[in-house]
């Protein structure tokens, strides 16, 4: 199933189903990855426990491939979430903000039914 979303700043995303990134995040992640000068990382996006709401997102750049991995390819980007997250995420957006007020990844989840006063946690 392809799915197709618009970001807050009309830049339109494609995406088997699961998680979603836009333009934004895609080309800061490959900004980031060229930094680091190595083409064997992926983003990977997970959710753990802890937080003041029970669970958080952790992205981080990592070379493994684990068993149940879902990736998704976004416009030579690979986002990995592993088995046990993919149902949390599906359907969430990751984006990229840079303003005066705020930068860094922020991610829209529709399956989180509340967060934190922080915003780094969410149930």
């Amino acid at each position: 199933m392809t799915a197709s979303s618009e970001t807050a700043t009309g830049e339109t995303t494609t995406t088997m189903s699961g998680v979603i990134l836009s333009d934004a995040a895609a080309s800061k992640v490959r900004n980031l990855l060229d930094q680091e000068g190595r083409d064997d990382l992926q983003l990977r996006i997970a959710v753990q426990p802890g937080g003041c709401s029970g669970l958080r997102y952790q992205l981080f750049f990592d070379e493994r491939s684990l068993d149940g991995d879902a990736v998704h390819d976004f416009d030579g980007v690979a986002v990995v979430v592993d088995r046990m997250s993919v149902p949390y995420l599906a359907g969430a957006t990751i984006d990229f903000v840079d303003t005066i007020e705020k930068q860094g990844f922020t991610i829209d989840n529709p399956n989180a039914g509340g967060s934190c006063a922080c915003g780094d946690s969410f149930h």
